[in-house]
């Protein structure tokens, strides 16, 4: 389901979110995403570290990724030398 607000800009960078919006997502606070071409409003959640309990369990582990980020800095360190 999706569905389209147009809201108006306060002088102090301040917009409502409507009634039946705010009902269906019962928060009282948001997350804002700048994703470069459009602005995305979020619901905050209380405990965001939970929410991603499990979520990226089929991505790279914490000690690949720290691998491919020092190999990264070591070929920029590198490049610079040059």
């Amino acid at each position: 389901m999706s569905t389209s607000y147009v809201m108006k800009v306060s002088r102090n960078g301040q917009v409502s979110i409507p009634a039946d919006a705010r009902a269906r997502w019962n928060a009282d606070r948001v997350v804002v995403v700048d994703l470069g071409d459009r602005i995305v409003m979020r619901p905050f959640s209380e405990d965001a570290a939970g929410d991603l309990v499990g979520k990226y369990r089929h991505g790279p582990s914490t000690d690949d990724a720290r691998r491919a980020a020092r190999a990264d800095d070591a070929a920029a360190e590198k490049r610079k030398r040059r």
